[in-house]
């Protein structure tokens, strides 16, 4: 159990901060060890590890909601453990398990209990696992070893005073290739977004919209979020490719949608010459859940959605369901949620 800690809740934003414990476990000799929690925020890995010169590791982004009456859970872990399963596969590192997944965002949750914001102040515990290869090795080649950790960090509401709409442009570069690794959490897919995100900034926008990269007419994601829309007849519509992350927000808010909401739900392409079939747009992801799109700029033009200022009623009434069920106020599909206990 974590000592209690003074922290002006209102106050946080999305950075880092250390926490009392962190999860790691090893791998080595083909099996993974039972793993423990350890006071120190440092790795120690060889220089010639395949994580810094081959980009061989993965990572996950989870929660950890305070609910109205004091208790804490998990957002579907079971999703991000199986998700993660998938990135470690695609750059051959050995699976965690998902009970071993599972099981180590417990421990650090708990062993942090007093990092989880209280109810009301819209901030979490935001949970990091993650997976790189260690040992001493020079070929291009996998790990001899590896290290699984899991750490966490308080953050902030994303949206301080309310949900607010913000506006994007279409990229000319390309976050993933069609059959590269755009569907698992692996850190070079980021490495490669980071400047086309500045360039996009520089340009006033929030962040940048890759499209298909094979013909580059199909919206895949925002920045690292999946996309959304709502149609001018009420359909969720979400893009589908191989090359975009499945996200867990987005599946969960697909279900929300027709579950909760009464909506159809269609994931296929989103054309971006088409933009004039959506009424609402957004961008889903861990962090914000749902970041309304005001506008896509797109060959200099500006399409505007429901208003640049103002979040269109369906964005609302699945952003609200969702947090709910997060938060424990809604009740949860069966197995979504895992209490901390």
């Amino acid at each position: 159990m974590s000592k209690a800690v003074n922290i002006d809740w209102s106050t946080l934003g999305f950075s880092y901060m250390k926490t009392d414990f962190r999860y790691v476990s090893k791998w080595k000799d083909g099996q993974w060890d039972d793993g423990a929690l350890v006071e120190d925020n440092n790795l120690s890995i060889s220089e010639s590890s395949t994580a810094l010169h081959y980009g061989q590791q993965c990572f996950e982004g989870l929660k950890a909601y305070r609910t109205k009456d004091g208790e804490i859970q998990l957002f579907r872990p079971d999703q991000n453990a199986k998700r993660m399963k998938n990135s470690c596969s695609r750059v051959l590192m050995p699976e965690v398990s998902e009970e071993k997944f599972i099981d180590a965002c417990i421990q650090v949750v708990k062993a942090n209990e007093a990092f989880v914001p209280p109810y009301g102040t819209g901030a979490t515990l935001y949970l990091r696992p993650f997976v790189i290869g260690v040992g001493d090795n020079l070929g291009v080649r996998p790990a001899p070893e590896y290290i699984f950790s899991v750490f966490c960090v308080p953050v902030g509401a994303y949206f301080k005073g309310g949900v607010a709409p913000v506006n994007f442009m279409t990229s000319e570069f390309d976050r993933a290739a069609p059959y590269g690794t755009g569907a698992a959490k692996v850190g070079g897919n980021y490495a490669g977004s980071l400047f086309p995100h500045q360039v996009a900034v520089k340009k006033g926008f929030a962040d940048c919209i890759y499209l298909d990269p094979a013909t580059h007419t199909k919206i895949e994601e925002v920045g690292a979020a999946n996309f959304f829309g709502i149609t001018t007849d009420d359909k969720f519509v979400t893009p589908i490719s191989p090359s975009i992350l499945p996200s867990i927000t987005k599946y969960s808010l697909m279900h929300v949608a027709k579950e909760y909401l009464g909506l159809e739900v269609e994931e296929r392409d989103a054309l971006v010459d088409n933009l004039g079939e959506f009424k609402e747009a957004g961008a889903c992801g861990t962090a914000a859940v749902i970041t309304p799109i005001g506008g896509i700029s797109h060959k200099d033009n500006l399409h505007v959605f429901h208003s640049e200022t103002e979040v269109g009623p369906v964005t609302k009434k699945l952003y609200d369901t969702l947090c709910g069920i997060q938060f424990g106020d809604v009740k949860a599909p069966e197995g979504w949620i895992v209490k901390v206990k």
